[in-house]
């Protein structure tokens, strides 16, 4: 691609120049370039509101800039990535700034096409969801082994009780009349154990309970980590919004925190969503598998865009239709 770009006529590299500014901020996650000389090269504008950065930050010293040590130490990283030219992770760094609570940060050599080193980007994913959701999911295991651990307790005292028991029948046994009367407090005791023995399928019956809704949280996780990108909103079969990410609330403003219980076709936002109420019915309807509709809207700044809408089921594990999934892309004008 950078060959077919220099042999195009001069005249034209301002404009792909401007392609490359435009598909640098159509990004959803914050980028910074750093060239081999350790100058700032390239900030996106999702980097200018996540990082506090500015295009007054382009030229400067990347190691001038507060970023490349908070919330990490980011040199050390671009000089071994410049030293290694392998890409490197930095996974789950902590980082607060409205709903972003940890980040990926993906550190990636820019080499042209002689395979010569040109720079370093800096990529800075928000896994927040994903980290809510792993904890969620860890409580729930940590339940789960509490659980196993008190019945597994139970079982013990349970065989400890039988073998008291056999132990006094062999004591009743001297004698008819003490076995008369041991034989009806044995039934008792055995009553007593049919009872807890009741308990303790009720109790495994909840586990598996639990086995199951783990499962359906795994399932809407992979859903979730492979379907978003771009405008992304889930919503049930009331049209309650569940998750609204970090996309939808750039292009339409309304916070991660805001939207979710909201009628999504109450939504006070530039896309026209009463034109979706057809389509809508008719994913929920199980009429249609996809329903895709390119509409004109206005994004939070107030720029009139073409967006194209998405909409396929939400289903569950029995495979009913449990909501619809909304996926909203910016088309290039």
């Amino acid at each position: 691609m950078v060959d077919e770009l220099e042999m195009e006529p001069l005249e034209d590299a301002d404009g792909y120049r401007r392609i490359r500014e435009l598909a640098a901020d159509a990004v959803p996650e914050a980028m910074v370039v750093v060239h081999t000389s350790g100058m700032v090269a390239m900030i996106n504008s999702t980097a200018h509101q996540l990082l506090g950065l500015s295009a007054r930050d382009i030229g400067r010293p990347f190691q001038d800039l507060k970023i490349s040590c908070h919330p990490t130490e980011l040199r050390s990283a671009v000089e071994q990535v410049q030293k290694e030219e392998l890409p490197l992770v930095l996974q789950q760094v902590p980082f607060r700034v409205g709903p972003v609570e940890c980040l990926d940060i993906h550190v990636v050599p820019i080499v042209d096409a002689a395979g010569g080193l040109l720079g370093v980007a800096l990529t800075f994913i928000d896994v927040s969801l994903a980290r809510r959701l792993q904890d969620q999911l860890e409580h729930s295991n940590r339940d789960l082994e509490t659980a196993y651990v008190e019945l597994q307790a139970t079982n013990e005292e349970l065989e400890t009780t039988h073998e008291e028991l056999q132990s006094t029948i062999e004591a009743l046994e001297t004698t008819n009349e003490q076995l008369q009367s041991t034989a009806k407090e044995l039934e008792t005791m055995n009553a007593e154990l049919h009872a807890t023995n009741e308990e303790l399928q009720y109790i495994n019956d909840v586990l598996r309970l639990r086995t199951g809704e783990l499962d359906e949280v795994n399932d809407f996780l992979e859903s979730l980590l492979v379907s978003q990108r771009g405008g992304f909103v889930v919503m049930d079969r009331d049209l309650r919004i569940s998750v609204w990410n970090d996309g939808s609330a750039e292009l339409w403003g309304v916070r991660t925190d805001e939207a979710p219980g909201q009628h999504f076709l109450n939504l006070d936002i530039g896309l026209p969503v009463e034109d979706l109420r057809g389509p809508i019915a008719a994913v929920l309807a199980g009429d249609s598998q996809e329903e895709t509709v390119d509409l004109d809207a206005t994004n939070r700044r107030g720029r009139e865009i073409r967006c194209r809408v998405s909409l396929t089921p939400l289903l569950g594990r029995d495979r009913e239709t449990r909501g619809v999934i909304v996926l909203v892309e910016e088309l290039a004008t």
